[in-house]
């Protein structure tokens, strides 16, 4: 076992976890006792039943996200259920708290029925401000996402795919303005189709990058191969400019090798070690790889860059240029609480991904995307997030 993975294991036993409760009232005496609990509550409640928008003033509503889970896509470990994505969540909480002072909750379900997540958060919303949802496995998150932004009145949104895509935008914005690339001009290629290859791949095509190549494991997503579900159909309608002249006259799988032939930017959300130094020489002069599978990455940065990469990031921390969506989630529901925002539009991501981009005012191959201690992350971020 790793140092980092023993040590880890101690630091949370010490403290039973990351959470506790804390009052913000004072509880001194009987008065206290009486405006915060009876008679004086009694009062609260019932102007909050007179007018349900008045909980935003007079309850913890107006500052509180709901992370929500079934455990069944825990970060790189995959479904290892509810009880074991608990220290996750609470650490998701505590950087909620750290970078944008918003009280976020871990709820963990015990199902992994549709049906019943939907439900379940559907009568908890009362209580939060937001719904944050978090590691819950493709297909499904997708219809729970989609079901739930349209039945409540709080905003929605799943991290793995929004908040992965906007901090793989950022970066990419400032990796392009190094290489002297248009995003009209640019052939980017993605490997991985699942909740954040598919928010990638949709979100880079609404900023205007329209040379997208989709990939799973069997290779490229196209329209016609053998197999395709609706999701994987969609994205495949997405690409048809990019991969038109790929595929004319095939009818066998394309693996991701030839797709990566001549292109500028590899996106990889998917496993390790299955990209090569050879196709990394095959692509265009200087290209970008964002090798991001955790931890083992699809390629090692030292291996891209010896292999020509102008530009490399990875979703880990030991190296440079680490694309982590806690850049980005903090600063989304601050600036959606702040504003009473319903929805979180594909405008206001992008707009964040912009913003997030602006904060390295001089990037470099090195650096591209700032740093997650930085002080200027969630204003930027947050004043994307407006009605």
């Amino acid at each position: 076992m790793e140092k980092v993975y023993r040590d880890a294991l101690a630091f949370h036993k010490k403290y039973g976890g990351k959470l506790a409760m804390q009052s913000k009232m004072p509880l001194s005496g009987r008065s206290d006792l009486s405006l915060a609990y009876t008679p004086g509550v009694a009062q609260v409640s019932r102007e909050i039943f007179r007018d349900r928008k008045s909980a935003y003033a007079y309850t913890m509503k107006r500052n509180s996200i709901a992370i929500v889970t079934d455990g069944s896509a825990i970060l790189g470990l995959g479904n290892l259920g509810a009880q074991a994505a608990l220290p996750v969540m609470e650490g998701k909480a505590i950087l909620f708290k750290k970078f944008s002072g918003i009280d976020a909750f871990p709820i963990c379900l015990d199902t992994q029925d549709t049906e019943e997540i939907i439900r379940t958060v559907r009568y908890i919303a009362p209580g939060f401000g937001g719904i944050n949802l978090e590691d819950i496995s493709a297909p499904r998150c997708f219809e729970i996402e989609a079901r739930l932004k349209k039945e409540l009145d709080i905003p929605v949104m799943h991290d793995d795919q929004h908040g992965t895509a906007v901090v793989v935008l950022a970066s990419l914005i400032n990796a392009l303005k190094l290489k002297g690339l248009s995003k009209k001009s640019t052939k980017v290629v993605i490997n991985g189709a699942g909740a954040a290859g598919g928010a990638i791949a949709k979100l880079l095509y609404k900023y205007g990058i329209t040379g997208l190549l989709v990939c799973d494991r069997r290779g490229l997503i196209f329209k016609g191969r053998r197999g395709l579900d609706g999701y994987k159909a969609e994205l495949a309608r997405l690409t048809r400019p990019a991969y038109a002249n790929l595929v004319r006259g095939k009818i066998h799988d394309i693996p991701l090798a030839e797709c990566l032939e001549g292109a500028d930017v590899f996106i990889g959300v998917s496993t390790g070690n299955v990209v090569t130094a050879k196709m990394v020489q095959g692509m265009n002069v200087k290209p970008v790889i964002f090798a991001l599978a955790n931890p083992i990455p699809e390629i090692f940065p030292h291996h891209a860059k010896a292999a020509g990469a102008f530009i490399v990031a990875s979703g880990r921390s030991d190296f440079p240029n680490q694309i982590n969506n806690a850049l980005v989630f903090p600063g989304i529901f601050r600036g959606a609480l702040d504003n009473r925002v319903k929805q979180i539009t594909d405008a206001m991501l992008i707009r964040a991904a912009q913003n997030l981009a602006s904060c390295v005012s001089n990037p470099s191959p090195r650096k591209i995307i700032p740093s997650i201690f930085s002080k200027d992350v969630v204003r930027a971020v947050s004043r994307a997030i407006t009605k």
